[in-house]
């Protein structure tokens, strides 16, 4: 059976994908080397379309309203700009409501765009871009050391990394903070109250890596303009012992976090990403794997959620199940030295 793969490798070539949601300018260059906050590609996108229709408002036909219509298709039109005039000694005039652009002018009536909006798609990554999409986007490669967690509130930065944490269980508290780690990003194990998030707001801090956080503080975070991501996901979770680990010991290196939305069918995880110099290429991660004996795996539901252990063997056929229910599963030991069974779908592979 096939099993997902959760990155936490010490040293790995990685390549990312970004690209507008709509058709764009891309401004990066072959072979440039950008920071993760770097604008590699733009575009202007319209909030809301207005239809004018100029026939029913000057009470004449679809083909009198065409020719009397004065702007055409990509006209840029300035808030009250002529669209067309009437006939008769009072004429009526049809004008643009608002600042935009014409998408559609035809059949006596008038389609435009307004509430333009600039969105800059920025690198999310340090490294070289290694080859450019036209109108959409780049592709970046960069080596180093590559953790991914399971929640991003959407945004992405760069700053030394400063640990907080003595243990995975470590909860971050508003008095471990002081005006000294202004511009850092912060290891900061389980955020559990408001006070705490906000003093990391405050700072203000380059980036926050969390464990976990309290439900409660799921909307702040998601308003917070830092980028938060946390390894283990929403509640009171301890950080697993690979990430643990290997966060720990980077700590006061540069590190990025890009805290991208969690989406499986797009292929996109937050993560967190530590360049680091080579003197070859290493390997890329791999992106699927099988289950197999003596792999290494992340529990991902609970009672041992977030628990690193390795497969000791697959179990034949399907297993009959605590809950009643028979699945694919397999005899997993535990960090902590306890043998459990699990069904193989709750669990993915690390590496």
């Amino acid at each position: 059976m096939l099993a997902p793969v959760h990155h936490v490798i010490g040293f790995t070539t990685i390549i990312r994908e970004r690209v507008l949601p709509v058709s764009g300018h891309v401004t990066a260059r072959l072979q440039q080397k950008v920071t993760a906050g770097d604008v590699v590609a733009e575009a202007r996108w319209a909030r809301e379309h207005v239809l004018l229709d100029v026939a029913r408002i000057l009470g004449v036909s679809p083909a009198m309203a065409d020719r009397l219509i004065k702007c055409k298709v990509d006209d840029q039109l300035s808030a009250t700009a002529e669209i067309a005039i009437g006939k008769g000694l009072f004429p009526r005039t049809v004008r643009a409501p608002r600042e935009g652009r014409v998408v559609a002018a035809g059949g006596g009536q008038v389609l435009m765009e307004v509430g333009e909006a600039k969105i800059e798609l920025r690198a999310g990554i340090p490294g070289t871009v290694t080859q450019i999409l036209p109108n959409r986007g780049v592709v970046i490669q960069t080596s180093g050391a590559l953790i991914q967690g399971v929640w991003g509130n959407g945004r992405a930065d760069s700053g030394i990394l400063v640990n907080l944490i003595e243990a995975p269980d470590t909860v971050l508290t508003p008095g471990r903070l002081d005006v000294s780690l202004r511009g850092s990003v912060i290891l900061g194990g389980i955020i559990k109250d408001m006070d705490a998030l906000q003093a990391v707001a405050d700072l203000p801090a380059r980036g926050l890596i969390a464990s976990s956080l309290h439900p409660s503080l799921l909307q702040k975070a998601r308003e917070t303009r830092l980028p938060i991501l946390l390894t283990e996901g929403v509640g009171v979770l301890p950080m697993n012992s690979a990430a643990y680990k290997l966060l720990t010991t980077n700590a006061k290196r540069e590190v990025t976090v890009n805290a991208e939305v969690y989406d499986r069918y797009a292929g996109t995880r937050p993560e967190v990403i530590i360049p680091l110099p080579i003197s070859s290429e290493p390997p890329m991660p791999r992106e699927v794997e099988t289950f197999a004996p003596g792999l290494q795996v992340r529990m991902r539901r609970p009672p041992a959620m977030g628990m690193i252990g390795s497969i000791i063997a697959i179990k034949p056929g399907l297993t009959v199940l605590p809950s009643g229910l028979r699945a694919p599963a397999a005899e997993v030991k535990l960090e902590n030295g306890e043998t459990v069974t699990a069904p193989l779908i709750n669990m993915e592979v690390v590496g």
